[in-house]
């Protein structure tokens, strides 16, 4: 038996025990991940729920608007603040996806191409004469609605992008989790009024794929937010238009008529081919910008032939469990 090269590589195999496998799981870390963003949300609106609470609630703030303008903020800085415990004590990490450093520019530019591919799509169907602007309304009917799109594209980015895509993407890389946390995505609107499985359809790719690219463009949240809250606030609360099923006023009252492959029919336009082919052609230009900027992570399967995974520091999460060995 000949004797070992002195520099040969020697492949050590490193037993895990159940515990360390469990918490490896990325299904496991997406859950943890979840109780600390979601947990001190739903404690609230549980404790606010409760009959005495509640009337405490509405005597001192009885208009409902009101409620929202300051409950739907409080909600998303609890958010903000249980994902940053999650970084810092679970996954012991920087919270670079939400880096001060372009942050601004970024934000900016998320807020003019979601609210741009939404106003293309609504003035390609005016000029195909399936969308006609029927009134106008204040400018003081936007406020309320522009504060709960903003808590809705900060919550859902977290989530969806922040927790679900970036955990997934850690073990099975850029490509499966697109897909996986996309179609979550999409599904998760089935439970929206109007809905159809043609919208899920259209909303699991032309949004799944842009927000998620979005946030591989930049490897930070703010683009991806930007375009949410730009796209949501300009259909429903400039144009009118149902956002995701849900009917909406906005400063121009406008009215679809037209099939529904057209218009998205109750929908609203997310479930239009036009803004299918809008949004997946963004998604997919700025895939490419992420691709060619080398900014793909490749699956644990692919990782230990071509090059080490990216480490974890967590003391609940090792190397070998994240890797699935």
């Amino acid at each position: 038996m000949r004797d070992a090269l002195p520099n040969a590589p020697v492949e050590v195999v490193v037993r895990r025990g159940f515990i360390p496998r469990v918490l490896g799981f990325p299904l496991t870390q997406i859950v943890i991940a979840l109780l600390f963003t979601l947990g001190p949300v739903f404690a609230l609106r549980i404790g606010l729920s409760v009959p005495r609470a509640h009337e405490v609630l509405e005597r001192a703030l009885p208009d409902p608007d009101l409620r929202k303008l300051i409950l739907d903020p409080l909600f998303v800085v609890l958010m903000l603040v249980g994902y940053y415990l999650h970084a810092r004590w679970i996954e012991r990490r920087p919270l670079t996806e939400f880096s001060l450093r372009g942050a601004l520019p970024e934000f900016a530019a998320g807020l003019v191409l979601g609210a741009a591919l939404l106003s293309a799509t609504v003035g390609i169907l005016a000029a195909l004469g399936v969308y006609r602007v029927t009134g106008t309304n204040s400018w003081g009917i936007v406020l309320v609605p522009l504060v709960v799109m903003v808590a809705v594209g900060f919550s859902e980015e977290i989530v969806f992008r922040g927790i679900v895509f970036r955990i997934l993407e850690r073990s099975l890389g850029s490509w499966t989790a697109l897909a996986l946390s996309s179609l979550l995505f999409g599904a998760l609107h089935l439970g929206n009024p109007n809905a159809t499985w043609v919208s899920c359809l259209s909303i699991t790719i032309e949004a799944g794929v842009l927000l998620v690219a979005a946030y591989l463009l930049t490897r930070r949240l703010w683009l991806c937010i930007g375009i949410h809250i730009a796209w949501n606030f300009t259909q429903g609360s400039i144009f009118s238009v149902p956002v995701s099923g849900l009917a909406s006023e906005g400063v121009w009252s406008g009215k679809l008529e037209g099939p529904t492959w057209l218009t998205g029919g109750d929908f609203g336009v997310e479930a239009s081919v036009v803004a299918f082919v809008l949004c997946t052609a963004a998604g997919l230009t700025l895939l490419g910008m992420a691709v060619r900027r080398g900014h793909m992570v490749l699956p644990f399967w692919r990782r230990t032939r071509s090059g080490p995974a990216p480490r974890m520091t967590s003391p609940l999460v090792s190397d070998d469990a994240v890797a699935g060995r």
